[in-house]
């Protein structure tokens, strides 16, 4: 039996660390990020392969706040959500033909710009806490930011102070239907790109906008349990999960049992801005009916696949 994968590929595999960003040194990172995607698929797996966008997008609120100097009006957050998923899933739709066609492998690549429901009412609206955007803003700054254009903007880590949006949990992810159907047939299907543009239902069924950001790997693990995925997998920076990270007694993990993720989670051993939203966003699809959840580095991928690396975290 071919089994099903979820792929969510990080953003920052696109852009590198150090890069300006240019679409030459995306398509380029995307070409070699998919050696590994590709060795999966000419095994028989059927994949879905998901990404995140956290540079991306934040380049494009630079490029919205320098329009506003010159008087262009600014797209709102779920615009440009659904500008990455388009140009970033070109790229990779792109390099995954271009790389199933010189292998002779008769393979459909197709990007679905999704539309993702969340609660209007989550906790979240109230209380954003999701940093965006690369820009540091003084108390001033940061003051007038909110008197004319109502953003919100906390302090980060003692640098200044950075835009921050709400994270809602996502719901329901509108195509779910048509990405499962595709995934049955064999192609394979790159969705919930940055988490998807996440939408509220209106009173009358309708959809409709809303300024957040959907955490990808919790979109990700709601495609794993659309599609009914044997395996979510979530490709980082690291060969595997580890606690004591890097201090002297730093020991990696080969399995992790929910309730063991919880308790390293709570104890602090994985950082907010790093692995925690992994292991949450892992917890929540295994507590929500997933079967298994597999963290390791791209460059792992194959190893990882055949047992011989990366971290399991399971019921």
């Amino acid at each position: 039996m071919k089994k099903t994968a979820v792929l969510a590929l990080g953003g920052n595999a696109i852009i590198k660390a150090g890069q300006k960003g240019t679409v030459s040194e995306q398509f380029a990172n995307t070409r070699d990020s998919l050696g590994g995607i590709v060795e999966l698929i000419s095994r028989g797996y059927k994949l879905a392969i998901t990404h995140g966008n956290g540079p991306q997008v934040g380049n494009l609120l630079r490029q919205q706040e320098a329009g506003e100097k010159e008087g262009l009006a600014p797209l709102p957050l779920g615009i440009l959500n659904a500008a990455t998923e388009g140009s970033m899933g070109y790229m990779i739709e792109q390099s995954l033909q271009n790389r199933l066609h010189l292998m002779n492998i008769d393979k459909q690549v197709i990007t679905i710009v999704s539309q993702v429901v969340v609660d209007k009412n989550d906790p979240s609206m109230l209380n954003p806490t999701k940093f965006v955007g690369s820009t540091y803003y003084t108390y001033e700054q940061a003051d007038e930011l909110q008197q004319t254009l109502g953003w919100t903007l906390k302090e980060d880590a003692g640098k200044g102070y950075r835009r921050v949006v709400p994270s809602p949990i996502p719901q329901k992810i509108v195509a779910g239907k048509t990405i499962r159907e595709l995934i049955e047939n064999g192609e394979i299907v790159i969705a919930v790109g940055g988490g998807g543009i996440p939408v509220y239902v209106q009173e009358d069924g309708t959809y409709e906008g809303v300024d957040a950001v959907i955490d990808k790997d919790f979109a990700s693990g709601l495609l794993a349990l659309n599609i009914e995925a044997d395996l979510y997998v979530i490709l980082t920076g690291v060969e595997k999960v580890s606690i004591n990270y890097g201090k002297p007694e730093q020991q990696d993990l080969d399995v992790l049992t929910v309730a063991d993720a919880r308790k390293h989670y709570n104890d602090k051993q994985f950082p907010a801005g790093s692995m925690g939203p992994k292991i949450l966003a892992a917890i929540d699809f295994i507590e929500r009916g997933g079967n298994e959840v597999l963290i390791t580095s791209i460059d792992c991928i194959v190893d990882a696949f055949e047992g011989k690396t990366g971290t399991r975290i399971v019921r």
